[in-house]
C-alpha cells in the first residue's frame, strides 16, 4: 500500500491557495504622490523606454482622451434646407369623414355573415338615412358642392336597391353577387365622401 502511494503524483493545490501563495500583495499607505508616475507623462512610468515607445504611449494616450470627449463638427451649409418641409401635411380629416365611416361600417357588415338578408337591408337603410342627413348638414353649411351631394345621394340610392335585391336571392350564388355589387357600391361612395 505504501509502494503504490509514492508513485501516485502529488495533490495539486486549489487556484486560490496557489495564487494567494505566489503572488503576496504589498500595500503601501504613503500620503506622498511625488514617487507615483502621472498618466499623461509616459517619461515618468519607464526611465529605460526609447523615443519611439514614448512617441507611441503619448499618441494612445491622446486618442483615449479624444474617445470620452465629443467631437463637435460643424453644420453643412445647407443643414437647414434639408429639413424643411416642401409640402404641407394635413392633418385634419376631409369634411366627409364621418359619413364615410358610417358607410365603411356597414360595407364591413357586407362582408361578413351578418343575420338575415332582411336584417342586412334594414340597416343598409338605416345608414343610408344617417348618410343623407349628414350630407344636408354638409350642404346647408355651404361646405360641399351640390354636384358632388347629387351624386353621393344617387350612390345611396344604389346601396339601398341592391340590398332590396339581396333581401329578394333566393340562391346563393346570386346572394354574393348582390352583395358584392352593394359593396363595391359603398366603396364608391366612401370615396365621394371623402372627397367632399
Amino acid at each position: 500500500m505504501a509502494s503504490s502511494l509514492r508513485f501516485l503524483p502529488a495533490p495539486i493545490p486549489h487556484p486560490i491557495h496557489l495564487s494567494r501563495s505566489l503572488n503576496p500583495t504589498i500595500t503601501r499607505c504613503s500620503t506622498s504622490d511625488s514617487t507615483t508616475p502621472s498618466i499623461g507623462d509616459p517619461s515618468a512610468a519607464d526611465p529605460l523606454a526609447t523615443p519611439v515607445v514614448l512617441e507611441l504611449r503619448r499618441k494612445a494616450a491622446l486618442l483615449r482622451e479624444g474617445r470620452g470627449s465629443a467631437v463637435a463638427q460643424p453644420d453643412p451649409p445647407n443643414f437647414e434646407i434639408g429639413w424643411k418641409r416642401t409640402k404641407e401635411i394635413k392633418n385634419e380629416k376631409p369634411k366627409g369623414w364621418a359619413i364615410a365611416d358610417v358607410i365603411d361600417k356597414l360595407e364591413g357588415l357586407m362582408g361578413r355573415q351578418y343575420g338575415s338578408a332582411e336584417l342586412l337591408a334594414k340597416v343598409g337603410s338605416i345608414v343610408a338615412e344617417r348618410a343623407r342627413v349628414e350630407a344636408e348638414v354638409l350642404l346647408a353649411g355651404g361646405e360641399v358642392d351640390d354636384r358632388m351631394i347629387t351624386e353621393f345621394y344617387r350612390l345611396l340610392k344604389l346601396i339601398e336597391m341592391d340590398l332590396e335585391m339581396v333581401k329578394a336571392a333566393v340562391k346563393e350564388e346570386t346572394l354574393a353577387e348582390r352583395i358584392e355589387k352593394a359593396r363595391a357600391r359603398c366603396r364608391q361612395a366612401i370615396r365621394v365622401a371623402l372627397s367632399f
